[in-house]
């Protein structure tokens, strides 16, 4: 299901000129270019759903998933202090923009693997506000995202490479080491 809103057929259009290539590092700058773009159109609203927060996780809400380049497009609406534990993006690439408010991605660099334990140096945290854009290519994946806000939603926006239904969360185990678990990822209702 896709939502309907104001400027959907130009943000489509923009992305769809964006992804027109083969080399995820040009793909994703194009990409990152145009959602900065979009962000800052006033004609693109997005729908008011996106933006009412779910008690207990942050919302996952799918805008639009194309029907035959398959790439999908996700707002996700956090709620203050709401975030995510270090996870991957299960060898996908994504351009993520900030729609509304700001947050914090803290990116890891994978150091060891030991079977399903797995360490990870943090290399660097980034507060991005509304309108700015970033992507992820693997193997460069590993992050963390949250609201930094004690009061402010914020709300992102996520275009996949193609539907991410899973990913892996990384658990601390408090000596230095993360457990993987692989996770089912939902979506919730517009």
């Amino acid at each position: 299901m896709s939502l309907e809103f104001e400027g959907k057929d130009r943000l489509i259009q923009r992305i769809d000129a964006a992804i027109d290539g083969e080399c995820p590092f040009e793909i994703t700058t194009c990409l990152r270019r145009a959602l900065v773009e979009c962000i800052a159109d006033p004609g693109i609203r997005l729908p008011d759903c996106v933006f009412e927060v779910i008690p207990g996780h942050y919302a996952r809400r799918e805008v639009f998933t194309h029907p035959t380049r398959g790439y999908s497009m996700i707002a996700m609406t956090w709620g203050p202090g709401q975030g995510t534990p270090i996870h991957d993006h299960s060898g996908v690439w994504c351009v993520e923009g900030v729609w509304s408010g700001s947050i914090e991605v803290v990116s890891y660099h994978l150091l060891e693997e030991r079977g399903e334990r797995f360490r990870f140096e943090d290399v660097g945290t980034i507060v991005a506000g509304c309108g700015s854009a970033g992507s992820l290519i693997p193997p460069h994946e590993y992050h963390t995202i949250a609201n930094p806000s004690a009061s402010k939603v914020a709300v992102s926006v996520h275009i996949y490479q193609q539907a991410m239904e899973t990913c892996n969360l990384f658990v601390d185990e408090g000596d230095g080491w993360y457990r993987r678990e692989p996770k089912q990822l939902q979506l919730d209702a517009a």
